[in-house]
C-alpha cells in the first residue's frame, strides 16, 4: 500500500521513507507511546537534532512543534531528552552565579521572601519542579484549545517544548545579567525576562493553534488567557511547594 511520508510528503511503500528515512508508521502520540517509547528513543538514542530544535523554538516555535506532533519528526530532538538536557544546562548555569533568573517562575511573584524560599526549593529539586508543573500546563491548554482536537498527550508534548524555550530564554537573560549587571539592576533584568517570557508563551500558542479554525482575535485572546492562567497555576504550585517545605521543617 502506497502512502505519503508525513515528514517530507514523498510517496512510500516500505517501512522507511527512502527520501528522508522516517518510519512510515508514524502515528498520533498517546499515553502508551509516551511511556513505552520515550525512554528507549529519548534516553538511549541521542539524535543530531538538538540545535535544529533549539533554533526552531525561537524562529517558528508553534508551527515547528505542531509539524513535529503531526509527524514531521526526523530532524527534531526527542522531547524527553531535550527537556532533561535543557534543565541540566539551566541548573549548571544557575549553579555558577548568584543571579537567579534561571528559576523562571520567580517572575510570577513580587514577594522577595517568596523568591528566597522558592529559590531554595528549585536549587534542591530543579528537575522535579519543572516536571511537576508541565502536566498542569498541558491541562490548561487542552481545555482552552479543546476545539483543536489535540489530545492531552499532544498538549503535554507541546508544553514540554514550550517550557524548554522559556528556560533557554532565562539562560540567555541570566548570562546577560552576569555580563551587564553593572549597567542594569537585577530587578530590571527580572522584569525584562518576565515580559519576554510571557510574550513568548503567547506567540508559541498563537502559532501552534493557528491552523485549527480560530479567528485571529479569538486565537490571541485564548493564547493570552492560557498564559495568564498558567501564571496562576505556577504561582499556586510554587506556594504549595513552599508550604509543604515549611510544614516539613516545622514538623522536625
Amino acid at each position: 500500500m502506497t502512502t505519503k511520508c508525513l515528514n517530507c510528503q514523498q510517496k512510500i511503500d516500505s517501512q522507511f521513507c527512502p527520501h528522508c528515512g522516517q518510519e512510515s508508521s508514524t502515528h498520533r502520540f498517546s499515553m502508551k507511546h509516551f511511556f513505552i517509547h520515550v525512554f528507549v528513543n529519548g534516553v538511549f538514542q541521542l539524535d543530531k537534532g538538538f540545535f535544529y530544535t533549539l533554533r526552531e523554538l525561537f524562529v517558528r516555535p508553534g508551527h515547528s512543534i505542531r509539524e513535529y506532533i503531526e509527524g514531521k519528526r526526523t530532524q527534531h530532538f526527542n522531547y524527553f531528552t531535550f527537556i532533561i538536557l535543557t534543565i541540566t544546562i539551566g541548573h549548571l548555569v544557575g549553579s555558577v552565579t548568584d543571579v537567579r533568573l534561571i528559576d523562571t517562575t520567580l517572575y510570577f511573584s513580587g514577594d522577595s521572601q517568596s523568591w528566597g524560599r522558592f529559590g531554595e526549593i528549585t536549587r534542591e529539586n530543579p528537575k522535579l519542579f519543572t516536571m511537576v508543573r508541565i502536566p498542569f500546563l498541558a491541562l490548561v491548554s487542552f481545555i482552552v484549545f479543546n476545539r483543536s482536537k489535540q489530545n492531552y498527550t499532544e498538549n503535554l508534548i507541546l508544553n514540554i517544548y514550550k517550557v524548554c524555550g522559556e528556560i533557554f530564554l532565562a539562560i540567555f537573560f541570566t548570562l546577560m545579567a552576569i555580563l551587564f549587571g553593572d549597567y542594569l539592576s537585577l530587578s530590571a533584568f527580572s522584569n525584562l525576562t518576565a515580559l519576554v517570557t510571557w510574550a513568548y508563551s503567547i506567540w508559541f500558542y498563537y502559532q501552534y493553534f493557528s491552523v485549527y479554525g480560530f479567528s485571529k482575535g479569538g486565537l490571541f485572546i485564548r493564547s493570552l488567557l492560557t498564559t495568564l492562567v498558567l501564571i496562576l497555576v505556577v504561582a499556586t504550585v510554587t506556594t504549595f511547594m513552599i508550604g509543604v517545605q515549611e510544614g516539613f521543617h516545622d514538623a522536625r
